[in-house]
């Protein structure tokens, strides 16, 4: 079963979503990470189309959706993305999935729609925690900004002389992947260039992390709005802070927490058949 691509558009951007069908049955959309792809989510989905109509979104910058110059790529950007495509398909409320940075996406939707989504399950996503540099002081974080765009302008984007070198820096990214992950992340995630070497689909300028919008108290304010259940899946491998214990959760209304032993923060590939059986559980428990 492979998916039909489609193309919508969202703040004058042409942007990409994976359609795995299944029609009239409950819309599922799913929303991957940083530096990441919608193809990163094919085992969950073909899993997961036996029970609901699922949707796979490429975000700005990423995949194959269109780069955006200019841009802070901010999570309130993402989330218009999100909010554009989700009226396109028109079928509320929906089911949201959302992994790292497409965690915390999906979450500030529901906080901001919470009419509109039935539940929601984040993947390692969950605001930064206090200690990021997000939330140093707002001369510190634009200066620093500056500096990182001005540094990008003079950077070229790494290249790989080969697929087997990419798929090396897939599996030294997540050493949890297999072989066969690794390859196909990266067949999806990459494209030829006219020399025969490998370069990121990805908009290096999406690495930036913007200097404005992360507000822990924001953040709080917005999930604090969500009214649907939601599900936080954490890998105990994972180097990411669980939420739970520095307070971010504390405004979440009506949550479950699930820790994953034997994966880090992509809990999807390194234990896909535990995510799969969390997962299918909560989405279809009444």
């Amino acid at each position: 079963m492979e998916p039909i691509s489609h193309f919508f558009y969202s703040h004058r951007l042409k942007l990409q979503f994976w359609d795995w069908g299944q029609e009239g049955k409950p819309s599922l959309v799913l929303v991957h990470g940083g530096l990441d792809h919608a193809r990163n989510w094919d085992w969950v989905a073909r899993d997961l189309r036996e029970r609901f109509h699922v949707y796979a979104l490429d975000l700005r910058g990423h995949g194959n959706s269109a780069w955006a110059p200019g841009a802070l790529y901010s999570v309130a950007e993402h989330v218009l993305d999100l909010s554009a495509l989700v009226d396109i398909i028109d079928d509320f409320p929906v089911f949201l999935i959302g992994h790292s940075l497409g965690g915390i996406i999906t979450l500030v939707y529901a906080g901001v729609y919470p009419d509109r989504v039935q539940k929601v399950i984040s993947i390692e996503g969950f605001g930064f925690p206090p200690a990021h540099k997000v939330h140093q002081p707002a001369g510190e974080r634009l200066r620093r900004w500056i500096e990182a765009v001005r540094k990008s302008e003079q950077r070229e984007p790494r290249t790989y002389p080969n697929l087997e070198a990419a798929v090396s820096r897939m599996k030294e990214a997540n050493p949890h992947l297999r072989d066969e992950v690794a390859r196909h992340l990266t067949l999806h995630g990459t494209n030829w260039q006219s020399d025969g070497s490998m370069i990121w689909k990805f908009d290096n300028y999406s690495r930036l992390f913007a200097p404005f919008g992360h507000r822990l108290d924001d953040f709080k304010e917005l999930v604090g709005g969500i009214r649907c259940p939601a599900l936080l899946v954490w890998g105990l491998e994972s180097s990411m802070p669980d939420p739970e214990q520095d307070g971010r959760t504390e405004t979440l209304k009506n949550y479950r927490i699930v820790r994953v032993p034997g994966a880090g923060h992509w809990v999807h590939h390194d234990q896909l058949e535990v995510f799969l059986s969390e997962a299918r559980k909560f989405l279809l428990q009444p």
